[in-house]
């Protein structure tokens, strides 16, 4: 945990933000695997982490605007928890460490929300993204699950408070961007013909757990990086693979780093490769150094996007003017997804809380229908304290090929003969981590090699 004057300071400008009523906060609970007592490992919700730093499952708390008290709500361990499980530090002690003074049985909670209805009180929630959570809301609140209408003033409060990072935050995210930058270069030195993606997505992860770390997300290690979420790992690496790393670990704060590198399985690039690879580098380096307080992400995404077209190109598989091919969307034949996302608490932060007040304003929505920029998480203007991601990429992906074909689609911009040799080639992604200064940006944690130089290098001197 961060210090009790850490916690009460953030409960105490959220107050300032949110003018009457009552603000609920409900932790997570240990989620059944298979049955009630295998459960997967603990992960705290991440707003209740923010304001009260408890790592405990079943408690919720209340901040009282009207009354200007805090109460945090849950059960201490009985005698048969603790046969099972030992002695632990108590609820109470936790608050204390919290700044909070008081606490109280969980079953009280209902009757403290109640009495709040029943004095006409607003209780502010946010928006439940476990099933035990919604269930509950319709108890305390005694309302439908279809009802349950989140606290806009509330999100908005939240939003604006964790976007901006504080220097111990920064810290937090670098101890996991550190961890995560070994990761990537362990798998640089293990990957291999023959051996399977599980075996790489295996070793780091016990690298992380070594540090005390855990994944912030189930890791991307793939052969068929044009699958953008792919979780199966079963594949063999083969020669003339790109193998797809992307994965970040979560120190014990739930501070996470998200980083992804992408390189040969063959200690060197193909030429195809090596063109691709530094077409995805070129739009990655204009895209950060373009980034500054008060230049909108979306425009930054847009000319990330113009890069990859350039540079397609260049190499055949486009063709026709870039600005207009950006405008008409056929790089989205290629960029499937966005430049980037907030991190912080959540790998991609907030956004349990809504993409429309995270990522976006009521003045500047998110484009919900065109694709490529439907899937783009961040889209407003930058500002001093954000951290984010820079992730562009190229993704090869044979059954869209197939679709846009058929319908012969922006074929003007497209050149389909030249692509149809490239079905096989998989997908490439670069990703990094930056805070937003007064005057551009810094990147955080440590320079994690990304030209195709430095990999090859890297790869021929420490492959095992």
């Amino acid at each position: 945990m961060f210090s009790a004057h850490t916690y009460q300071s953030r409960r105490t400008e959220l107050q300032k933000q949110v003018s009457e009523g009552i603000l609920l906060f409900l932790g997570n609970i240990e989620n059944p695997i298979n049955f009630e007592h295998n459960v997967y490992p603990f992960r705290q919700d991440s707003t209740f982490l923010y304001y009260f730093g408890i790592q405990a499952p079943r408690i919720a708390a209340i901040i009282d605007i009207d009354q200007n008290k805090t109460i945090i709500f849950g059960d201490e361990l009985s005698i048969d928890a603790i046969v099972w499980m030992g002695q632990q530090e108590s609820l109470y002690e936790k608050s204390l460490k919290s700044g909070v003074q008081e606490t109280l049985p969980f079953q009280q909670l209902s009757s403290y929300v109640q009495q709040a209805q029943k004095g006409n009180r607003t209780v502010h929630y946010l928006p439940p993204y476990q099933a035990i959570n919604k269930l509950l809301l319709s108890e305390l609140l005694h309302i439908s699950i279809a009802s349950i209408t989140p606290s806009a003033p509330f999100i908005q409060a939240v939003v604006a408070q964790r976007s901006i990072k504080e220097v111990q935050e920064i810290n937090e995210i670098e101890k996991a961007l550190h961890v995560s930058a070994e990761m990537h270069l362990l798998a640089m030195r293990m990957a291999k013909p023959g051996m399977q993606e599980l075996h790489v997505a295996n070793a780091v992860q016990h690298y992380a757990y070594d540090q005390n770390c855990r994944f912030a997300y189930p890791p991307i290690v793939t052969v068929h990086g044009e699958i953008l979420h792919n979780a199966y790992q079963q594949h063999y690496l083969k020669q003339g693979d790109l193998l797809l790393n992307d994965s970040g670990a979560e120190t014990a704060m739930g501070y996470a780093g998200d980083l992804t590198r992408t390189f040969p399985v063959s200690l060197s690039f193909s030429a195809r490769q090596r063109d691709l690879y530094n077409i995805v580098l070129k739009a990655f380096e204009e895209a950060r150094d373009s980034m500054k307080p008060g230049v909108r992400f979306k425009d930054i995404h847009l000319l990330a996007a113009r890069h990859l077209v350039e540079g397609l190109i260049g190499v055949g598989l486009m063709k026709g003017n870039p600005e207009e091919a950006v405008q008409a969307h056929a790089h989205t034949l290629f960029f499937q997804c966005g430049l980037g996302h907030m991190m912080g608490l959540d790998v991609h932060d907030m956004e349990d809380l809504g993409e429309q007040y995270v990522g976006y304003t009521e003045d500047e929505p998110k484009d919900t229908h065109t694709f490529g920029l439907k899937s783009l998480r961040l889209g407003r203007k930058l500002e001093t304290g954000f951290v984010l991601t820079v992730e562009p990429g190229i993704y090869i992906i044979p059954e869209l090929i197939d679709i846009w074909k058929k319908e012969n689609k922006l074929s003007q911009f497209i050149n389909y003969d030249l692509l149809e040799t490239y079905r096989d080639f998989g997908g490439i992604r670069i990703e990094d981590n930056f805070l937003i200064t007064a005057d551009g940006f810094r990147l955080l944690g440590p320079e994690l090699i990304k030209s195709a130089k430095d990999i090859e290098n890297y790869r021929s001197n420490h492959a095992q």
